[in-house]
């Protein structure tokens, strides 16, 4: 077998914060196997005997050691800080979304459905949007037309 290709080697200062990033328990299970790994991978252990030690998967030691070469401890975390996302609707998109949720469905339909939605928003004028997934279309109705609990 070859080398390794990510050597972990930690400071004493990382694994400080590793062991009590662990022993704290707030933080999200997978999360906590990804500072296990780096502090097993930091003692010398292969993957092999890192998945033996964690019971995870093969390719999980590499590809955290891989993101912590190149994040360093924000390697933790799934997500990278960089990625950002616009979202396809502003407020007038979403007041038209409502509206037209509440209005008559088209002929020939019982009701309408998060396609027929969907495809209706890209050819109305009033919104410029090249394209929009029946997905967006659900998570954006779940949200808004979510029941407001009221405090008391």
């Amino acid at each position: 077998m070859g080398r390794k290709k990510h050597i972990v080697n930690l400071s004493d200062e990382e694994r400080s914060e590793l062991e009590a990033f662990i022993s704290t328990g707030e933080h999200r299970a997978e999360d906590i196997t990804r500072a296990r790994i780096l502090l097993k991978a930091d003692e010398g252990l292969t993957d092999p005997a890192i998945c033996e030690h964690l019971d995870c998967s093969i390719s999980t030691p590499y590809r955290t050691c891989k993101a912590y070469s190149e994040r360093g401890l924000a390697a933790l975390h799934r997500r990278k800080p960089d990625r950002d996302y616009e979202p396809k609707f502003d407020g007038r998109g979403e007041a038209h979304l409502i509206a037209l949720a509440c209005s008559e469905p088209p002929e020939g339909h019982s009701r309408w459905t998060y396609q027929l939605l969907a495809d209706r928003l890209v050819t109305l004028e009033e919104i410029d949007l090249e394209s929009i997934s029946r997905e967006t279309v659900r998570q954006r109705l779940k949200n808004d037309l979510k029941p407001h609990r009221s405090k008391y």
